[in-house]
């Protein structure tokens, strides 16, 4: 099911910080910063020749992100998104095997402009997954 990785997800608590010091310190190119009101985030990706990482600070007090650095005041690692040919049939074939999808378990537009999901990280040893439609 799962074809590639897409992108690893570190949540910065200075995401223009974060963002320098990949590109004055390892050379990384670094996309524009775009604001995601609507998953409550401001992102930069990191881009790589197989793959991203996507920097992450959040945006308001209601987000996500926020409620991570909260517990991890210094940042790290949020999740994984892994991608897939066809979110609909990744979701039902996860939930048929008991798999939880969290929110209301319907793929929602992501930070690529593509269908994404995100799987408990109970089921997956304590690890995010985020599923995107290839």
């Amino acid at each position: 099911m799962i074809k590639s990785l897409n992108h690893i997800a570190i949540a910065v608590p200075d995401i223009a910080k974060a963002a320098n010091q990949y590109r004055e310190h390892l050379g990384a190119v670094v996309s524009e910063l775009t604001q995601q009101p609507e998953h409550g985030v401001s992102v930069v990706f990191i881009e790589l020749e197989n793959a991203k990482i996507e920097l992450l600070e959040p945006l308001g007090e209601n987000s996500p992100i926020a409620k991570f650095l909260e517990r991890n005041p210094q940042g790290g690692i949020h999740h994984i998104c892994l991608e897939v040919d066809d979110i609909t049939s990744a979701s039902e074939k996860l939930k048929s095997e008991g798999v939880r999808i969290l929110g209301s378990s319907e793929p929602k537009i992501g930070a690529h402009g593509k269908p994404v999901l995100f799987l408990h990280p109970k089921d997956f040893f304590s690890t995010l997954i985020e599923l995107e439609e290839k």
